[in-house]
């Protein structure tokens, strides 16, 4: 089935395009960017002196420095799969590696904290990358990670009825709680909240996922130019959301899932039970206005 299965080298394209067309940046990131910044206020309340951390997807590099910030005794490596992505090795004091993170070419029992900002969608396989982040953890390590859950962009799926996917498939917060329990992970923490990005237009909305190379890039997605009669759907189906809006603009929903958990010690941590629970924080809500 192709269903879910990601089109890596579209994946690819996509994110080199929107490289070349913002290279100071490497991406039009703003959404990125407000998540990286949420996950860092968590780590306030964990207990952590990392010796090494690895940031999965690192993109530009934009979540180590301020890990490194953070944690300035620390040795960082990011690791991305798209080499373009990866920011000069003499411009920063971090390591780099192009490499995919559902098969890390790295030595076990290496790292403290292993950081993953917005990275599962964009995987075929998130359980082997789980596997890869348990693997490389030192014993008592920390995972921490965000994804988006399955309310993303409803507004933009509920617009087509052609059968061809429009997103990436998003993983819902209680089905990561159980891929985090099968691998092996202690003490699962996860909770969730919606924001609500709002668009003066549908044209300044699908620039702005082609700009953040975050289009479809579903192996199931359409391969060719949309008709006329697909667009006008798409356009009337937002329209009708602008006119339910005292704002009058575009929203577009972003279901963000935060989670956490441990590489388990015996020495420190105790010996798992023979049944875990994943604790689940009550959903918070949100709204980030886009003046687009």
């Amino acid at each position: 089935m192709t269903e879910n299965r990601i089109d890596r080298a579209a994946l690819k394209r996509n994110l080199r395009r929107a490289y070349r067309s913002n290279p100071a940046a490497g991406v039009a990131d703003f959404l990125a960017r407000e998540i990286d910044r949420r996950m860092q206020e968590r780590l306030d309340y964990v207990r952590l002196a990392p010796q090494w951390i690895l940031d999965l997807g690192c993109g530009s590099g934009h979540s180590l420095s301020a890990l490194q910030a953070r944690y300035p005794e620390a040795a960082l490596l990011g690791v991305d799969a798209e080499a373009s992505l990866l920011p000069d090795a003499n411009a920063t004091t971090s390591f780099y590696l192009a490499a995919d993170a559902e098969q890390l070419p790295l030595s076990a029992n290496r790292f403290d904290l292993v950081w993953a900002n917005l990275l599962l969608p964009w995987l075929s396989d998130p359980m082997a990358m789980l596997r890869e982040a348990m693997r490389v953890l030192k014993p008592g390590g920390l995972l921490m990670f965000s994804a988006l859950g399955p309310y993303t962009l409803r507004e933009l799926r509920a617009g087509f009825d052609d059968g061809h996917a429009h997103t990436q498939t998003f993983i819902d917060l209680h089905d990561l709680g159980d891929l985090l329990l099968a691998t092996g992970f202690s003490d699962p923490v996860a909770d969730m909240e919606m924001l609500t990005l709002t668009y003066a237009s549908l044209d300044a909305l699908i620039a702005e996922l082609r700009a953040a190379g975050v289009t479809c890039a579903m192996q199931n997605r359409r391969k060719s130019l949309a008709g006329r009669g697909l667009r006008q759907k798409l356009e009337a189906h937002y329209e009708s959301l602008r006119a339910s809006r005292a704002d009058g603009r575009l929203p577009v929903s972003v279901e963000i899932v935060y989670a956490h958990a441990w590489k388990g010690d015996s020495d420190e941590r105790g010996q798992k039970t023979e049944k875990q629970m994943i604790s689940v924080v009550p959903l918070r809500m949100g709204k980030a206005e886009r003046s687009r």
